[in-house]
């Protein structure tokens, strides 16, 4: 009896922690076992700040389980390869691991991440898109931080009204690039890493086609696909995105942007903060706002992106694990994340916040945005899948080959890995 009422005391504890009770919160969660002890988080670079706050606001609270912050690298592709490698080696390096919204199957599948299952992982009051994205087989694997979608970057100083359409974009870049110098019209993520996926994907689904169609079967060589991927081909080739371009991730684009280089910019929302800056690092700061990404007919349909947290299966702490994920996505956490940076959090209640809405007046737009965001396609081995569609979009934007072919290409290479 004793013993079941210990347990019954520390899962009501984890209870209370994991729903943000005040007088749980404030004191250091038990200690001892082989379960708790000092864990390392592996985090995001561009989050590093506030991260380390939140870190930091769970190390005052629990001296005897102290969590380090290990920074992944910047790219997607490259942060997946180091938690991979760590897990084939089976590592006990990273306790809590960030992973991006869509790998959820592929480390689960592989035994990689722990379920997590109690009253600590309670998903009420997280949008329903980011919590799909953390389970695999209907279990949750990973608890939801961030999400979000792509935004259109755009100087407003130079701009009247955001365009809907490609036709609107080009149109505007007509008029307004002759009067400006160096300044190019378009840019995203084209280098050849996730975030090519991610903006292939939107080009695709802007244009009203789709990856896949319900029973899970690639639908790349449609005429909307096509359609989607000529606007990538056609821009490079005409000079609507600068050739520059084809080596960008975020921070190359973002940089580009805040320098002047760009009358428009797909990013993520972590950007808005970065190139709202006043300490000299932007030029167009108070010169820019976002708006929905553009598409064939009227807005484009953004990808679907975040990361989640997820317990490393070979931690040796996984106790501790457990209840920092469950600390760091309480409403009070991810509402301090916010207020230090402008990453997009997982809870619905944070884009109706009003002082968070007064630092980001695009909440209430990119909560609609998630909402009808696509994601992509959710795959045991997505790392095949991924590489499969950097390959042909690539191709595509390089102009190695034409996109009927590299589309063609690319629905066989899709179809085995998708099985």
């Amino acid at each position: 009896m004793h013993g079941k009422q210990i347990a019954a005391i520390l899962a009501l504890g984890a209870s209370l922690v994991a729903c943000g009770s005040t007088p749980t919160a404030d004191k250091p969660a038990e200690s001892g076992g082989g379960d708790r002890g000092p864990i390392t988080f592996a985090s995001g670079k561009f989050e590093a700040e506030a991260t380390q706050k939140i870190v930091d606001a769970w190390n005052a609270k629990h001296p005897d389980q102290k969590v380090t912050s290990n920074l992944l690298p910047e790219s997607a592709d490259e942060q997946r390869r180091k938690l991979i490698q760590n897990a084939q080696t089976k590592s006990d390096s990273f306790d809590v691991i960030l992973i991006d919204a869509v790998w959820t199957s592929e480390f689960a599948a592989n035994r990689w991440a722990d379920e997590l299952t109690g009253p600590r992982f309670d998903v009420t009051g997280f949008l329903p898109p980011s919590i799909e994205t953390g389970k695999y087989r209907d279990k949750l694997y990973a608890m939801p931080l961030f999400t979000g979608t792509g935004l259109l970057y755009y100087r407003k100083d130079l701009v009247e009204q955001p365009p809907k359409t490609w036709d609107e974009m080009k149109k505007i870049c007509d008029e307004v690039l002759p009067k400006q110098k160096g300044m190019s019209c378009y840019g995203g993520q084209f280098d050849k890493y996730e975030g090519l996926t991610v903006n292939f994907a939107e080009a695709i689904n802007s244009a009203g086609g789709q990856f896949l169609d319900a029973s899970g079967q690639p639908q790349v060589t449609s005429d909307a696909a096509k359609q989607g991927a000529r606007f990538l081909a056609d821009g490079f080739r005409s000079g609507l995105m600068p050739k520059e371009a084809i080596t960008y991730k975020e921070e190359e684009g973002r940089v580009a942007f805040q320098e002047g280089k760009l009358l428009f910019y797909r990013n993520w929302a972590y950007m808005y903060e970065a190139a709202g800056k006043t300490d000299g690092s932007s030029k167009v700061n108070g010169k820019f706002a976002v708006a929905p990404i553009p598409g064939l007919t009227g807005p484009g349909a953004g990808t679907l992106g975040g990361n989640n947290l997820a317990v490393s299966a070979f931690s040796k702490h996984k106790e501790t694990a457990r209840d920092f994920i469950a600390f760091v996505t309480s409403a009070e956490q991810e509402k301090a994340f916010a207020l230090i940076n402008s990453t997009p959090m997982a809870r619905a209640s944070l884009y109706e916040d009003p002082e968070l809405i007064k630092k980001y007046p695009y909440l209430p737009a990119l909560k609609d945005g998630i909402l009808a965001a696509k994601p992509r396609p959710a795959a045991v081995k997505y790392g095949d899948v991924t590489a499969a569609i950097q390959e042909s979009a690539y191709a595509i934007v390089s102009g190695a080959k034409p996109v009927d072919q590299a589309l063609t290409e690319l629905q066989s290479a899709l179809g085995p890995l998708l099985k």
